[in-house]
């Protein structure tokens, strides 16, 4: 009796592998056509396995808890030549089924010959080297000329499977001599540094856009007057003072939580950015926050900050509607899951119910990037809203 291979199928259109996690039937069991026979579990969701066509389960390949990339046989099916045949395998015709080791020979390789990868739209294909590959005499090179591998990203490999050879980093290197080049700063080092470590995350965004009119009304009748990152950074931090998980760090399979609500914000600074923190940001109001914050940005742009002042902060608030940017998508420091970025205010019209017409209001865009390993939309966008209602109610910060 023909053997049919079971398949991994492809789950997903950028699921490139799963995991067994139950079996549904056993060998010697007889199944219809498209029955569920194997649970999988991948990284989106639980799915089945399902009987390419009837017949009985000769036997299985794959151990439960472990993951089996798409296109992979996990066992085999005993079934009738005619449903082999409609299959598209073409097996010889003989003595029926054998338990040889000639027979499961021929019938593996006839498999191979029929079933086509089922991998799709993915961008690379899975397990594939791709150019991130180094020698060891490039790496010695690469830190012999103080650069990263970030720095070859624009480098096109010869090498096989699109590797960067010892010679394209070479050419590339002796290319840059006929650019006109200009010294880096060291704080644009030290910034180009922490994107690139940040960068080696899923960096996710979320958005929304807020009535800042109760702001803008609030800050007439205050004196001295809160920036508007001041009261974005005290907003988000009492809407983690409520819940700090969005702000954990995963470590391995841990998450670490923060100890204390220590914001950062971002400050431009001569030929970079500084982000001075305030500690304990939860526990003073917005009021008593003005001055401090007023203090290190004054520090921050004469790049006098005192060492108690950076570092340690568990996210970051930057306003770039300074910049006159409706819109943008920061990325999170390297230590950091969230930031909180603020768009220029502009006027928009909105709907009032009660008037039954379209009101003008000064509205302002606000976006949080999140590390996607610790937070989901869902979490990211609750988070969002809970700042965006905080900043409508100005008076409680």
């Amino acid at each position: 009796m023909p053997q049919i291979p079971i398949i991994m199928p492809q789950l997903g259109e950028s699921i490139a592998e799963a995991t067994i996690i139950n079996f549904l039937v056993k060998p010697g069991d007889l199944v219809e056509a498209d029955q569920d026979i194997l649970e999988v579990e991948t990284n989106k969701a639980t799915m089945n396995v399902a009987s390419p066509c009837r017949g009985s389960i000769e036997k299985f390949l794959v151990r439960l808890n472990e993951s089996y990339p798409v296109g992979a046989t996990l066992g085999y099916l005993q079934t009738s030549q005619e449903d082999a045949e409609r299959l598209g395998l073409d097996l010889p015709q003989g003595n029926g089924a054998g338990d040889g080791s000639d027979t499961e020979r021929i019938h593996l390789e006839n498999s191979r010959k029929s079933v086509q990868p089922t991998v799709r739209g993915l961008p690379v294909p899975a397990h594939a080297a791709g150019a991130s590959y180094m020698s060891a005499r490039m790496k010695a090179r690469i830190t012999e000329l103080g650069l990263h591998a970030a720095d070859l990203a624009g480098v096109a490999g010869s090498g096989a499977a699109g590797r960067v050879t010892i010679q394209d980093f070479e050419k590339f290197i002796a290319n840059l001599e006929r650019h006109k080049l200009s010294q880096a700063s060291s704080m644009r080092v030290s910034v180009a540094d922490a994107m690139r470590r940040s960068w080696t995350r899923p960096i996710a965004h979320v958005g929304l856009s807020v009535c800042l009119d109760p702001l803008f009304a609030y800050r007439k009748l205050t004196k001295p007057k809160p920036g508007p990152a001041l009261c974005g950074l005290r907003a988000l931090a009492v809407a983690l003072a409520e819940n700090s998980a969005p702000a954990g760090r995963l470590v391995g399979n841990k998450i670490v939580h923060p100890s204390s609500i220590d914001i950062g914000f971002a400050v431009e600074a001569e030929e970079g950015v500084l982000v001075p923190v305030i500690r304990n940001a939860d526990q003073r109001s917005l009021k008593e926050l003005i001055e401090p914050y007023n203090e290190l940005v004054a520090l921050a742009r004469q790049r006098k900050l005192p060492a108690d002042a950076t570092g340690g902060s568990i996210a970051t608030v930057t306003n770039f509607g300074t910049f006159g940017l409706e819109w943008a998508t920061p990325i999170p420091l390297p230590e950091q899951t969230l930031v909180l970025g603020m768009g220029a205010a502009r006027k928009a019209p909105r709907w009032d119910a009660t008037k039954g017409q379209f009101v003008p209001i000064m509205e302002a865009n606000l976006t949080l990037s999140f590390d996607h390993r610790v937070l989901d939309g869902g979490g990211a966008g609750r988070l969002l809203s809970r700042v965006a209602d905080l900043l409508s109610e100005p008076e409680k910060l």
